[in-house]
């Protein structure tokens, strides 16, 4: 028989045993809960929205007298895309962009409203459902930092369309120092939120960029959307002395543009940099594109008391040039290649390859149900336009995605099927009489020579495919 202290002792025992048990199945379930959290979160998505950058300009593209190393590096770590499309001008590119459809379904054919004081004007249609409005419902933190341009109005804007925060601008540009639109009479144009904010003399990429940062670490711990639409290259071109520097050698309009679009490169590369020194790169999808072509516009101030304060005469436009194209002509506001066709890069760790070059034809709409697949969202109720690229990165399809592509711009308009495009260009009055240009995109000189005298039959099929899009897309009001 055992003695007291023995069965006191032995007891001890036991309950010292079960009470370890009981601590290292706890810390089984909170490792095992830990992981699969882990393995259930989805991708955070940053998407980088460059303004006015030419058609290859970057290193990666073959612009050889520019220093991009943030844009090359995501083209050595993902997927360069070398048939990107977006649009001719800004405003249709975004809606594309964030809505995965063409953006005449969300009303936007035409400028959409800058000066949120002015008479409520154009803006994207409140019924479409944006990327950022998807990706909220699936429990992502949700930002833009930068430049809206798709209805300045209160009652539309980034707030109303899925943004959980908005710092940036909600017209087409500003000046990067007083914040003021410099066309006409100016007006200033600086919002966090749906409030006016006033932050004179600071550098507006500097200020975007710092939002950026924070929300990335205040949100390292959750599924985050974060859209970056820089302001720049576009004009006007105010790049700092030490970014000129690195371009002395060059001649103008190339310097000023190569020294602000390596400034634009630079704070990529920060939040780049912000993202691994949260550990977070290998979770996130990173995605580049700018919105058109170069800009060739020539711009100053006409008022002798415009509302920025700037004198009379003040330069603020791109200087006639700057972009690159390669073999490629045009500029932004044409549907020409140099217009159209963008740069565009992707990189997905562990979804997708690196170090890729792909060929195919792809659009800003495709962004839209490529980032849904890539982060297990369900799509939204609206038919999507755009295709996900997912199938063609991992190498499972080689069937065209986009067979036929358009483009418009208040009445004017392109189709590109294959190798063949059919411009079509019209005043701004629906009076206004057609001028057609079909153009070979496979020729010596692309674009430069009009087939259309030569090939009428071909003529008639595009402007064909066009007209059936066209009675698909535009609101029965419209048409």
């Amino acid at each position: 028989m055992m003695s007291l202290p023995s069965i006191v002792s032995e007891t001890r025992a036991r309950l010292r045993c079960k009470r370890n048990c009981l601590i290292l199945a706890w810390a089984a379930v909170l490792l095992f809960n830990m992981w699969a959290s882990a393995l259930a979160r989805k991708p955070n998505v940053v998407i980088f929205l460059t303004d006015d950058q030419g058609t290859l300009d970057a290193g990666c593209y073959g612009a050889k007298d520019l220093q991009t190393p943030n844009m090359d590096r995501l083209a050595q770590e993902g997927v360069r895309f070398t048939q990107a499309y977006a649009h001719m001008v800004c405003c249709p590119a975004r809606a594309a962009l964030l809505t995965g459809r063409h953006p005449q379904r969300g009303g936007i054919n035409d400028w959409a409203q800058g000066n949120v004081n002015a008479k409520h004007g154009r803006g994207l249609a409140l019924s479409e459902i944006t990327l950022a409005e998807t990706l909220r419902a699936a429990g992502y933190r949700t930002a833009l930092f930068g430049k809206w341009h798709l209805g300045a109005a209160l009652d539309q804007g980034p707030n109303r369309q899925g943004f959980d925060e908005f710092f940036g601008i909600r017209g087409g540009f500003i000046d990067n120092y007083n914040h003021f639109y410099l066309h006409q009479q100016g007006y200033h144009d600086l919002f966090e939120g749906d409030t006016e904010v006033h932050h004179p003399g600071e550098f507006f990429p500097d200020l975007i960029v710092e939002q950026a940062l924070e929300f990335i670490e205040r949100n390292k711990n959750e599924p985050f959307f974060l859209y970056v639409p820089f302001n720049t290259p576009h004009y006007p071109e105010q790049p700092p002395a030490k970014y000129l520097a690195m371009y002395a050698e060059l001649p103008e309009p190339r310097k000023t543009y190569a020294a602000f679009l390596t400034m634009t490169d630079f704070y990529m590369g920060q939040i780049l940099d912000q993202l691994e020194r949260f550990d977070l790169e290998k979770e996130t999808i990173v995605i580049f594109q700018s919105d058109n072509g170069h800009s060739v516009e020539d711009k100053a101030i006409a008022s002798a008391d415009h509302g920025s304060g700037l004198p009379l005469g003040h330069n603020y436009g791109a200087n006639c040039g700057g972009g690159y194209t390669g073999k490629w002509i045009g500029h932004k506001a044409t549907f020409l290649e140099g217009g159209v066709r963008v740069p565009a890069i992707i990189r997905a760790p562990s979804q997708i390859p690196s170090g890729v070059q792909c060929d195919e034809v792809i659009t800003a709409m495709d962004w839209y149900p490529t980032v849904l697949e890539l982060c297990d969202v369900a799509p939204s109720d609206n038919p999507l336009d755009g295709k996900s690229l997912v199938s063609l990165l991992n190498g499972k399809t080689s069937a065209p995605l986009h067979p036929v592509i358009y483009f418009q711009w208040v009445n004017s308009w392109a189709v590109h099927q294959g190798d063949w495009k059919l411009i079509c260009r019209r005043g701004r009055s629906p009076k206004s009489q057609p001028a057609f240009d079909l153009y070979r995109l496979d020729s010596p000189a692309p674009e430069t020579h009009d087939f259309s005298k030569e090939h009428p039959d071909k003529v008639a099929e595009l402007q064909a495919l066009y007209d059936t899009w066209h009675k698909s897309v535009f609101p029965a009001t419209d048409l």
